[in-house]
């Protein structure tokens, strides 16, 4: 009887830590399939602003430093690792860079009725959105990685995450958290 009780309770021991390792690696690879996630929309995005830059060109000609700095950081954000903060970085730059853009575009009437362009601003809208969700998917995995293996027990396989738990979150700049001016770009 003290035998079938003592391997009961081993295999009870031993489900238990397999369950613990099977959560962070749960957690590490939702982790990883989050940060996968965020770099399908920004991919979405980077194909995108080649076609919005080549449609406003042909309304907007003294506008070629504004084209040049999107260009450039779209060039670099594309080479930055993913889940840097120099990825981010970048990344927040280009969206403060791109919303200066959408503001010239308004000023351009011509161009803001152009058929072509109004489906490339809604595009660039919709995958807006799908960055934004993605980025908040990778930040809450991040932090159930985070917390699976910082918390006892679970902080005896913080090994088994690897790299993923010494990622970054993803936030936002000072610059990108206020509003837009138009005033700013006219």
């Amino acid at each position: 009887m003290m035998l079938i009780l003592f391997a009961v309770l081993a295999v009870v021991v031993i489900f238990f830590i397999y369950s613990l390792y099977a959560s962070v690696v749960r957690n590490k690879n939702a982790v990883l399939e989050a940060l996968s996630g965020i770099d399908v929309q920004l991919r979405k995005r980077y194909d995108l602003i080649p076609n919005l830059l080549t449609i406003a060109k042909k309304f907007m000609d003294h506008e070629n430093a504004l084209f040049g700095k999107i260009t450039e950081l779209r060039s670099k954000a594309i080479n930055a690792k993913l889940g840097s903060k120099e990825k981010f970085a970048t990344e927040a730059e280009l969206d403060t860079q791109l919303k200066a853009f959408m503001v010239n575009v308004e000023n351009y009437p011509t161009l803001k009725s152009d058929a072509t362009m109004v489906q490339a601003m809604q595009t660039y809208n919709e995958v807006e959105e799908h960055i934004s969700a993605s980025r908040r998917f990778y930040n809450s995995a991040l932090t159930q990685l985070r917390n699976s293996i910082q918390i006892f027990p679970g902080s005896l396989f913080a090994s088994c995450a690897g790299e993923a738990a010494n990622l970054s979150y993803f936030e936002t700049d000072a610059a990108s958290r206020q509003p837009v001016s138009a005033k700013d770009y006219l």
